[in-house]
């Protein structure tokens, strides 16, 4: 699939580096079946959590700039002007999340190796929100396309709730509290 997206925007045939893509991919999906099981059970960060994300995170960050790519060069005859500006928007959006995921991760990392302290990293490595895709302007995209901003989306909600249980120290919370929380959370996000 990645090298199919891949040869579709370079136009020719499968490259060393769709091929490397391809089994970084293959990895990072052998690393989040093996996750599975760790992150069900966590009641802490751990370095082989945050490395097995950022592995996963590198990848994805990477087929996402082989696939946003084309929209860096010059048009074409013919093409339609509103999927181009569909494929530059969600691919500056998508590009931006998986940014604030390396980021977040980064941090972790520095956390874990002692570049930065827990203050800093509480006071200045919060994963920012994130800004959904515009379901008019996916309509327009390819459905690899749409599943792979689908696929950053779901890995930046994955980070935003380690990120929300990291910052209350792993507490257990009511399921009706939590719930609560989630419903003012996404009113509050509405309005």
């Amino acid at each position: 699939m990645v090298s199919e997206r891949f040869n579709l925007f370079r136009g020719g045939t499968k490259s060393k580096i769709a091929r490397k893509v391809t089994i970084l991919q293959w990895r990072a999906g052998a690393a989040r079946r093996n996750l599975a099981p760790i992150m069900a059970r966590t009641t802490s960060l751990s370095r082989p959590i945050v490395e097995a994300l950022y592995t996963e995170a590198l990848v994805l960050a990477d087929e996402v700039r082989a696939v946003f790519a084309a929209g860096t060069r010059a048009p074409q005859i013919g093409e339609d002007a509103f999927l181009r500006l569909a494929l530059s928007t969600e691919g500056l959006k998508t590009t931006t999340r998986m940014m604030h995921v390396l980021a977040w991760l980064l941090n972790q990392r520095a956390l874990f190796s002692g570049e930065l302290s827990e203050n800093q990293v509480r006071l200045h490595g919060g994963l920012p929100p994130d800004r959904g895709s515009d379901e008019r302007q996916l309509a327009l995209l390819e459905p690899e396309t749409r599943e792979l901003i689908a696929d950053t989306e779901r890995l930046h909600q994955r980070i935003a709730r380690l990120d929300e249980a990291w910052r209350q120290h792993f507490e257990m919370v009511s399921p009706a509290r939590a719930f609560q929380e989630r419903i003012g959370r996404e009113f509050g996000r509405l309005g």
